[in-house]
């Protein structure tokens, strides 16, 4: 039987980050609700947002049921609109003062070989994935620097995937657009440190989601129930931890790098991907 690490994002003290305020984008489902979880667990204030307002009420109602004594806000915001996000910034920071943590976690995959993927589907998926976090942090940097004087350590974290340095030929413009968001968490690293903001981020590979839950509905033989399933997956997917991540295996991942213990770690990348990376 397959033992799956613990469902409980505890990695701090339940108050290591206490008086610090992070937002997560995405924050209403999956890896980017994990991460919500795991920050407030370790003592701190969290923004989280969305773009579908359901689904983030169903999130923040959770939330606020398990830990009635957080301080959270939530707003919906379309990272991909500009000003959408700076209004966000300015609420989050009125409803819980500046943020000294950024988490850009947004968009999913695209599956396509280049035969089929058209001008339009580059420029969408392209668009999704630099902006996504270039209008988040644009609209956050000033509150993170100033916050970097005050706490002493302020920082970004971005989620992306093993795709980056591993690409897959039916995943071709998600491949090369997460490429680019590995070269610019380099980049964003060297440019924001005189500023005392770290950038880093996580390479993820085949994490627990909705959408391979939708695929096991979807399973030919019924009989095999999750574990079997995902295990065979991940066979067929050569993991050599024999299984998928867990969203809260991630999180525990960027709480980390979003937090002081990282202090001295920037423009770097954790993979999180159970051994699936072929490059050192």
């Amino acid at each position: 039987m397959t033992t799956h690490a613990s469902s409980s994002s505890s990695l701090f003290a339940a108050d290591a980050l206490a008086g610090r305020v992070a937002v997560v984008t995405g924050g209403s489902s999956g890896i980017g609700l994990a991460t919500v979880e795991a920050l407030l667990e370790a003592g701190a204030a969290v923004a989280l947002c969305g773009r579908t307002a359901e689904r983030l009420d169903r999130a923040v109602a959770g939330l606020r049921e398990s830990r009635p004594e957080a301080r959270l806000f939530a707003q919906t915001c379309d990272v991909l609109d500009a000003a959408s996000v700076k209004a966000f910034a300015a609420a989050s920071e009125a409803a819980l003062g500046p943020a000294s943590m950024l988490i850009n976690n947004a968009g999913q995959g695209r599956v396509s070989t280049f035969a089929d993927t058209d001008d339009s589907a580059w420029t969408e998926e392209l668009h999704l994935k630099f902006f996504s976090v270039i209008h988040p942090t644009r609209a956050f940097l000033p509150q993170l620097a100033a916050q970097r004087a005050v706490q002493g350590d302020a920082a970004i974290v971005c989620a992306n995937s093993l795709l980056a340095r591993q690409p897959e030929p039916h995943m071709v413009a998600t491949s090369a657009a997460r490429a680019g968001l590995l070269n610019l968490v380099r980049s964003m690293a060297s440019e924001f440190a005189p500023q005392g903001v770290r950038v880093n981020g996580i390479l993820i590979g085949l994490v627990e989601s909705g959408q391979w839950r939708r695929r096991f509905e979807q399973r030919e033989d019924t009989s095999q129930d999750w574990s079997a399933w995902s295990g065979q997956l991940a066979k067929n997917k050569h993991i050599p931890l024999g299984r998928l991540g867990l969203p809260t295996e991630a999180a525990r991942a960027i709480l980390f790098l979003a937090s002081p213990f990282a202090s001295y770690t920037t423009g770097s990348h954790i993979d999180i991907s159970g051994g699936l990376s072929r490059h050192a």
